[in-house]
């Protein structure tokens, strides 16, 4: 006969499993609605440290990313070739270079949060009732503490 801690633990894994599919869903869904398509994520994973960090050598960057540097100066070869990401000379060591975004890409990168923004507004508002918005606002604390974050 099962135990109910197995029952338990049972249904406390498939949740699991059903969440990450979902905030996967989420996540592909929101990645094509801001067009990011042509980015793959280790390079969007460095503009937003450089929109979040400020400007960094690829060293810094690589370190912080955990890869190699010369994998990080392929990512950013690209980014720079896009007119994303620009280098200035290193302001106390002329060896290294600082990169940091350029104004293009900070425009694109308030673009491409409108347009999620603006997609997920809408669904909101036409898949879900007043009452299950409210139920939603309630999961968004719930998950929050699942992840350990603080609210925004």
């Amino acid at each position: 006969m099962a135990d109910a801690s197995d029952d338990d633990a049972v249904r406390t894994a498939v949740l699991a499993r059903d969440l990450r599919v979902v905030l996967g869903a989420m996540r592909r869904r929101l990645r094509a609605e801001g067009h990011l398509s042509d980015f793959t994520p280790s390079q969007l994973a460095v503009l937003s440290r450089l929109e979040r960090d400020g400007p960094a050598t690829v060293t810094s960057l690589a370190q912080a990313e955990g890869v190699r540097t010369q994998s990080m100066g392929a990512t950013v070869s690209v980014l720079e070739n896009s007119g994303f990401v620009q280098g200035a000379a290193h302001p106390t060591d002329g060896r290294q270079t600082l990169l940091s975004l350029t104004p293009a890409c900070r425009r694109w990168m308030r673009q491409t949060r409108a347009a999620k923004q603006d997609w997920l507004s809408r669904a909101i508002e036409a898949e879900l009732s007043l009452r299950e918005q409210q139920d939603l606002a309630r999961a968004l604390a719930l998950l929050q503490r699942v992840i350990g974050a603080d609210p925004w």
